[in-house]
């Protein structure tokens, strides 16, 4: 590792086990729709494009989706000098800043690594956080970027997302088309829509489980480089209080997304949802912020004496 973020060895290994397990899950899954639809061609070809796509392509996809659009110094001079100095402290080449339009306080990072990379806030965040708040939001950004792992979560989506696509194409092609197939067609059909089912559900919760690791060790790494763990606490509540009372329909959009953002866009009433968030709890994250403050204010005490 190149910048100043300290290295986490559990989070490299449980990407690079994530990796390996979604890598059997790909290759397991082309084998199977090439059996079915028999045209293994078609089939390769189309994965890999989608695959090389989604890798040198997910910073504009992501910015199109969410609505963002890169800015420079002289739009926002204050945003620039807060990304620079934290790309200073950490050693880091600065990523591309953007920002997007929406209200609801957030942020993201995304690209295929360090050298290609955007930092990206929304207009709410910029209203509702203090200086030092948003240097924190940053930070945590800044360190999925130099730990690498916007880039495993993008390519680690990205098979969920195809299988999805199948699995809605099955089911709307059976559905409006089921009176012209014969039964052989329809059992294929099937078999696909099934396991594109299977292949999305195993990945579903492969992401979830690195995603929520990865956060907490961003929150980590940026208190750490900043050594104001309690500024990145009181953004993360502040945030995660103001997402909670926007009403959930208004949401739906963005939470397709959620395993980008800073903090995910749950409504008022999470319910089961929260137990397949993409994030942990905003208890958790509140919790190791504490500890980390503890460790460097004991840390510092011996040095002021």
């Amino acid at each position: 590792m190149h910048s100043r973020f300290r290295s986490d060895r559990r989070l490299t290994t449980r990407m690079g086990i994530t990796l390996f397990l979604l890598g059997l899950l790909y290759v397991a899954f082309v084998a199977a729709l090439i059996v079915l639809l028999k045209s293994w061609v078609l089939v390769v070809v189309i994965a890999a494009a989608l695959l090389g796509a989604q890798y040198w392509f997910s910073d504009r996809i992501a910015l199109y989706a969410m609505h963002g659009r890169v800015v420079e110094r002289e739009e926002y001079p204050e945003l620039h000098a807060v990304v620079d100095r934290l790309c200073a402290l950490a050693d880091m080449p600065k990523p591309v800043v953007a920002v997007s339009g929406m209200d609801m306080p957030n942020a993201f990072a995304t690209g295929r690594n360090p050298d290609h990379a955007v930092v990206c806030v929304t207009t709410g965040l910029l209203r509702r956080l203090e200086p030092a708040e948003l240097e924190g939001v940053l930070a945590h950004e800044l360190s999925h970027v130099a730990h690498k792992d916007v880039a495993v979560i993008t390519v680690a989506s990205f098979l969920g997302v195809i299988a999805g696509l199948i699995v809605r194409f099955a089911f709307y092609s059976q559905l409006f088309g089921g009176g012209r197939r014969d039964q052989n067609t329809a059992a294929v059909f099937a078999a696909v829509m099934g396991v594109a089912a299977a292949v999305y559900a195993i990945s579903f919760l492969l992401i979830r489980a690195l995603s929520r690791y990865r956060e907490l060790a961003a929150d980590r790494a940026a208190a750490q480089l900043t050594g104001r763990p309690s500024a990145l606490a009181s953004a993360l509540t502040k945030v995660s209080g103001d997402i909670a009372r926007i009403p959930t329909e208004d949401l739906r959009t963005a939470q397709a997304f959620n395993a980008f953002y800073f903090t995910p866009a749950l409504g008022r009433e999470p319910g089961i949802a929260r137990l397949f968030s993409t994030h942990p709890s905003l208890e958790q994250r509140l919790d190791q912020l504490g500890r980390i403050s503890a460790e460097l204010g004991e840390a510092a005490a011996p040095g002021g004496a």
